[in-house]
């Protein structure tokens, strides 16, 4: 059986479509295609959803942008059940794969969305609403020409600043040192954010590592993490 890949809807501005993930291909194997077709209704959510905390049980709501194949992301659910997780992906095998992980321990705080970020906060997300949000290793667009495509600008920052509700935290990611800079730079201009360092964040632990992450330090790269919050 083939199941039909959902199509994650690109990034929109007010004037031109900028998408800030790259459109990957392939066949998804038979375990991803059951895992698909067998645990969406359970753990998907298909959108737009007016009451996002109410798929959730009533739990506080941390907006989880770019899950990758899920591990930081059952890591997070499994350490704190008493909150939800909503975790955004675009990519279909990674959906997949969170899937099959989240029904091998039976989680009960997450909920799968297969779409961009920026559609979901702008359409079924509302202000003021969010107890936090997670942006760990997006893509780094790092050539020149394509910075215009990285997912932290000032626009989504503003827009996910005004998501959150006083006092949540957003936390960020990356193994990619032009791109720490410019989140640091767009996250600390933003009026509503403060940051909870001065500069980058250390080490606190807290942070799941992930095989994406694991790779980045095998080659000898430096993460660098950001936390800021909301005022």
């Amino acid at each position: 059986m083939t199941v039909p890949e959902r199509q994650p809807a690109a990034s929109q501005s007010a004037s031109t479509p900028i998408r800030t993930f790259h459109a990957r291909r392939g066949r998804l194997s038979a375990a991803r295609q059951d895992a698909l077709v067998r645990l969406w209704p359970r753990f998907g959510l298909d959108l737009p959803q007016s009451d996002i905390a109410a798929t959730l049980g009533q739990r506080p709501v941390v907006l989880e942008i770019g899950a990758g194949m899920g591990e930081a992301t059952l890591a997070h659910a499994v350490r704190n059940p008493q909150i939800g997780i909503l975790a955004a992906e675009v990519h279909t095998a990674g959906v997949a794969h969170l899937l099959s992980l989240l029904d091998s321990v039976g989680i009960a705080n997450v909920r799968v969305v297969h779409g961009d970020a920026v559609t979901l906060l702008g359409e079924s997300i509302r202000p003021r609403s969010l107890v936090g949000a997670r942006i760990y290793f997006p893509d780094p667009w790092p050539k020149a020409r394509h910075h215009k495509r990285r997912l932290v600008q000032p626009d989504f920052v503003h827009l996910l600043a005004d998501r959150l509700c006083s006092g949540a935290t957003v936390h960020c990611a990356t193994d990619d040192h032009d791109y720490a800079e410019q989140m640091l730079a767009v996250l600390s201009a933003e009026s509503m954010l403060a940051n909870c360092f001065e500069g980058f964040a250390p080490d606190r632990g807290d942070r799941p590592a992930s095989r994406y992450e694991q790779r980045a330090l095998d080659a000898g790269r430096t993460v660098h993490d950001l936390v800021l919050r909301r005022l």
